[in-house]
């Protein structure tokens, strides 16, 4: 069967792929950011997975105002980067795993998870960023990501938005999902978005590393805990972007520990204020 073996964490910060487009990741502002990721990168080449699922939150790119769905998961072959006003960013096309996401789809929506299923998707920074960070520049016409991902967005730009409990016990079902998969293969389950930050208002520019850091600490070892923060603490300790962090908690949910099994093992956890007026978090897990 299927297995989740790992869950990666990190914050999707646009301003992180502009700089790794433009060549600045060397740069005195740049450099701690990128150093942090060091390891990670090494670790994806020790621990290269069969299939990414990719936990993000969409841009105003593949969803608009119009219409959100509270969660959708890509079920396509390919998806292509997302112009997000600037062009596209430079970067491969991303391989979806058309197979695997349906039947998770089939076994999450069996689980009473109402999925929006989507065959055509582009994808922005909320999933590029992440897998630039995680496996390193790309050559967008030679290049290719190291293995297939399967996008999974989450509305958290638009209220009403899912508790931090309904997005762990997702990933419950997620992990349901992968291990009734037939074919052997290594899954890991990527959550992003993050952490704490706020866009506009009197309050732009707001970064808590108490709660961050707080945040972590209960996600390594008490995710009950972390899953019954109420919206109003991400929004009040963490600005109104910081509520991205119930992203982290579908990861979490999918983890051997949440179904009774073993606790995971962290093995690298990171964490970098500023970037672009944003706090930068990076967390691996593994499961024993």
């Amino acid at each position: 069967m299927a297995r989740i073996t790992a869950s990666v964490y990190t914050s999707h910060v646009p301003a992180i792929g502009a700089a790794l487009d433009l060549g600045k990741t060397h740069e005195p502002y740049w450099q701690p950011v990128f150093q942090g990721y060091e390891f990670g990168k090494q670790w994806m080449k020790d621990n290269k997975p069969d299939v990414i699922f990719l936990v993000f939150n969409d841009h105003a790119t593949a969803f608009s105002l119009d219409m959100i769905p509270t969660f959708a998961i890509g079920t396509a072959a390919e998806y292509q980067p997302a112009d997000e006003g600037w062009g596209p960013r430079p970067v491969p096309k991303v391989i979806g795993h058309p197979d695997l996401a349906s039947h998770i789809a089939q076994s999450v929506i069996q689980q009473d998870f109402d999925l929006t299923i989507v065959n055509k998707m582009d994808v922005d920074h909320g999933l590029t960023v992440p897998l630039s960070l995680m496996c390193g520049p790309q050559d967008p016409v030679k290049g290719a990501w190291p293995c297939p991902v399967i996008p999974f967005a989450v509305n958290v730009v638009q209220y009403p938005v899912p508790s931090g409990r309904r997005c762990y016990n997702l990933g419950k079902a997620i992990a349901k999902a992968v291990a009734s998969y037939d074919e052997d293969i290594n899954v890991q389950i990527w959550g992003t978005g993050g952490m704490s930050h706020q866009l506009q208002g009197p309050r732009a520019g707001l970064i808590n590393k108490d709660f961050d850091n707080a945040f972590l600490d209960k996600l390594i070892n008490d995710p009950e805990a972390a899953a019954d923060i109420p919206h109003i603490d991400y929004v009040r300790d963490a600005g109104s972007e910081g509520i991205e962090l119930v992203m982290w908690l579908i990861a979490r949910g999918a983890m051997a520990d949440a179904a009774g099994g073993p606790r995971p093992k962290a093995v690298q956890r990171f964490y970098h204020v500023p970037a672009s007026n944003t706090a930068v978090g990076h967390l691996i897990l593994e499961n024993t």
